[in-house]
Formats: C-alpha cells, sequence, structure tokens
C-alpha cells in the first residue's frame, strides 16, 4: 500500500513489483489471446492509432524497451531522454516484427531485463528524479506511466481482437489479484 507523505503518496518498492508482476501478467494474456489469430489478422489494417494487432503490441514492447533504457542511465540529462526518444521513434518499424512468434521473443527480452531492473529498485532509487522536457519525474513515477501506458494499448488490442472476431482475455487488475497471483504462486 502507498504510504502517505504529507499531501504526496509514497511508492514502495513492493508497490512497483506487484504492479510490473500485473503488466507482465497482463501482457501475457494479451500475447495469449493474439495467438489466436491468423497471420493475415495479426497484421490487419484497422484503422486505429496503430494500424494493426502486431503494430500495436511492438508499440507497447518497444515502448517498455525504451523506458527501460533510459531507466537504467545512471545520470540522465534533459537532452539525452529528450533525444532517445526522437531516435526511438524513429526506429519503430512493426515490420521488423514479422508474425507473433517475433514480437513475443522481443517481449521475452526486454521482460527478463524489466524484471532485474524492478528486482534491483529500491525505495530510495524510486525517489530519483529523470529530467523529461523541462521539468523532472520520478522514476516511480514514471514507473506507474509505463504500466498505465500498457494499460491503455492492451485495451486498444482487446478492441482489435474483437474486431477480428476473436475473443480477447481479461487483463483487469482485479482478476490479475484473483486469479493471477494464485497462478503466479502455483508456477514456483
Amino acid at each position: 500500500m502507498p504510504k502517505r507523505k504529507g499531501s504526496a503518496i509514497t511508492i514502495t518498492k513492493g508497490d512497483i513489483q506487484l504492479l510490473y508482476e500485473f503488466d507482465r501478467w497482463a501482457n501475457n494474456r494479451v500475447l495469449q489471446a493474439a495467438s489466436a489469430l491468423s497471420a493475415e489478422d495479426f497484421t490487419r489494417d484497422l484503422g486505429g492509432s496503430f494500424r494493426s494487432v502486431r503494430d500495436t503490441l511492438v508499440h507497447v514492447v518497444r515502448c517498455e524497451e525504451g523506458w527501460l533504457m533510459c531507466w537504467k542511465e545512471p545520470f540522465p540529462s534533459s537532452t539525452f531522454v529528450m533525444d532517445f526518444w526522437s531516435r526511438h521513434h524513429a526506429l519503430f518499424s512493426p515490420n521488423a516484427f514479422p508474425d507473433l512468434t517475433a514480437v513475443q521473443l522481443k517481449w521475452a527480452e526486454v521482460e527478463r531485463e524489466q524484471v532485474e531492473f524492478v528486482n534491483r529498485v529500491t525505495n530510495e532509487s524510486l525517489g530519483r528524479m529523470i529530467p523529461i522536457g523541462a521539468t523532472q519525474i520520478s522514476l516511480a513515477h514514471l514507473m506507474q506511466h509505463l504500466a498505465n501506458h500498457s494499460t491503455y494499448h492492451r485495451g486498444q488490442v482487446a478492441l482489435m481482437t474483437r474486431q477480428l472476431a476473436a475473443e480477447p482475455l481479461a487483463t483487469d487488475f482485479a482478476m490479475f489479484l484473483m486469479e493471477g497471483r494464485r497462478e503466479a504462486a502455483g508456477a514456483r
């Protein structure tokens, strides 16, 4: 449970670990639902902000990778972060991921690095300020942002999956707490 500090809420390492356990669970459920799509449907242009299920999933995994790279930078300047994102977005190429297997392989790679990072984070390091443009944002809030960003796009993938006459899997946080944590505990 986040701790109150004056009018602000302090996010703890335990909160972040739970949030990223949920993020991995939900991402894996979305990938599982996408496996029911044909190769043609996986890349079908549905006219969204990202054209297809594949393009949306690639966007999510590339953002998870990108933020992780920024967070790992010991002393990032605002210029470093902004230039990094400009380069990162310029290299965005969903076509580099021709099928779901390629997306899953990238996701597994990013997830391994993300788990290592989340496990090393401390309550103190969560307060580290990272310059973004003309402001600074704490690592804890950027980590919350990324999990929220991924949730937003998982919702888009669920809609796309329905448009393709397939069945998405629920990725609600409450469902994770009721089912996902039990599944994770049983897998250990």
